[in-house]
């Protein structure tokens, strides 16, 4: 497994991660896909608070936590758990992080995070605020780093802009490439991404047409778009999944893709695919098969960046 850095840190992952949001909750389960993935030389684990009510974080602390020196820990927080412990409120105030990073700390048995990522972000918010948190945690030593989760443009431009923050996580796929128009401002600032959603629900591996059966769709791909659409890329590349991890990891801007991964099963068919050689020719070609739908809200002067 080849290893890339994340952003202007010092923080070094594999190329792909694991995105524990999947895991299943019994923690004999969860240990045998943590463990698969250690053994494969996955490095990058990554959770949120909200996962599973704060539930995730202890499978993940329980799995991981006679290994911590070996791997990269990152979690998520900004989302308030309500009494009723299913629905949550936005809250990225100083308050709420410095008492949910405790929280997430004794949750995930360890006593610092490496990547402590903003779980979202509006320009409504106090965003001086919150970075302020977060440069508060590392001088104490709580946290190495941290970045934002989000898919808007202007929330990523402002939250770069002014913070020493060192990734973004963002939905990226051949279905969904609109990230790319954000990548020359994360170059310039030296922030790398995460991606999740590398498959597109599945779209993209060799499961699709089961899950067309199914109607599924990809907004603004509808069922019958992606019947007509996805065959075709097949017939250029079987290995549909090694494809789609492989167009991915292209971008030097990309530090990690996360996989996800409910069954050790799961989990192979993942590193299988990152495995095979997929030629760039291929990629191009498929690329170009595909519509590209660019950003349509939360615009910026992409321009300004190129």
């Amino acid at each position: 497994m080849k290893t890339r850095t994340i952003g202007k840190s010092e923080l070094v992952v594999s190329e792909l991660g694991l995105g524990c949001m999947s895991l299943p909750t019994n923690q004999e389960k969860a240990r045998s896909v943590i463990d698969a993935a250690l053994d494969y030389g996955i490095t990058y684990f990554d959770t949120a608070d909200l996962y599973d009510a704060g539930q995730n974080e202890i499978v993940v602390g329980q799995a991981l936590n006679k290994r911590r020196h070996e791997i990269i820990l990152g979690t998520k927080v900004g989302n308030a758990m309500n009494p009723d412990g299913k629905t949550w409120t936005w809250n990225p105030s100083k308050k709420h992080i410095m008492s949910s990073v405790k929280e997430s700390l004794r949750r995930l048995q360890t006593d610092y995070i490496d990547l402590y990522q903003l779980h979202g972000g509006t320009m409504e918010d106090d965003v001086e605020e919150t970075i302020d948190a977060f440069e508060t945690l590392k001088k104490e030593g709580l946290i190495r780093e941290y970045g934002i989760s989000s898919i808007r443009p202007t929330v990523i431009e402002r939250f770069t802009e002014m913070s020493k923050g060192v990734s973004v996580m963002m939905q990226y796929n051949l279905l969904d490439r609109k990230a790319e128009q954000v990548f020359p401002l994360l170059q310039q600032r030296n922030n790398s991404v995460i991606v999740r959603g590398s498959i597109g629900k599945g779209l993209l591996t060799e499961t699709f047409a089961k899950r067309l059966a199914n109607h599924a769709a990809f907004p603004p791909f509808t069922n019958v778009q992606l019947s007509e659409l996805l065959p075709k890329v097949e017939a250029i590349e079987p290995h549909m999944q090694a494809v789609a991890l492989h167009y991915l990891l292209q971008s030097p801007v990309v530090a990690t893709v996360l996989i996800g991964s409910r069954t050790v099963e799961q989990l192979q068919s993942s590193l299988h695919a990152y495995n095979q050689t997929i030629s760039e020719e291929t990629l191009q070609q498929i690329e170009q098969l595909i519509p590209f739908h660019p950003y349509q809200e939360h615009l910026i002067d992409f321009e300004h960046y190129h």
